[in-house]
């Protein structure tokens, strides 16, 4: 009579390992949404620079197509291995004096391909640079 009363015992044994397998995946997940978050802020952050120094750069030449080649070498030799491709280059401005010499970048960044995941973000950055006054004119 007493051994049909007793109930089996119940214990823990086990729980931790199914916790384990149902959050790594998740936790995995989350790890590498971070990494691919912060690449794109980077990539970005470098892109407003890269923008920047490009409209100075283009904004100093004499000339519109000597501005643009400008522009183009300091955001090709500025841009490094941020972009998976290569890097679009849109001038656009008035180039006479008191005007404006504005520079559009864009480009896809790497996001989680460098991990093997092929997902990649177009991402652009802008700037403008006044003509400056003693730039190399022409006499």
């Amino acid at each position: 009579m007493l051994a049909d009363t007793v109930r089996p015992r119940r214990t823990d044994a086990g729980v931790s390992s199914v916790e384990l397998v149902l959050m790594a995946p998740l936790l995995m997940l989350f790890i590498l949404l971070l990494i691919a978050l912060g690449q794109i802020s980077q990539a970005q952050s470098t892109l407003d620079g890269t923008a920047r120094d490009a409209a100075r750069a283009g904004a100093l030449q004499r000339d519109w197509n000597s501005a643009v080649a400008a522009a183009r070498q300091t955001a090709n030799a500025n841009i490094g291995g941020t972009c998976a491709g290569g890097i679009t280059v849109t001038p656009s401005g008035t180039f006479e004096a008191g005007g404006m010499f504005t520079i559009t970048l864009s480009c896809d960044v790497q996001g989680l391909s460098s991990l093997g995941i092929g997902w990649t973000k177009q991402v652009s950055g802008r700037s403008t640079a006044p003509l400056d006054t003693y730039r190399r004119v022409a006499p």
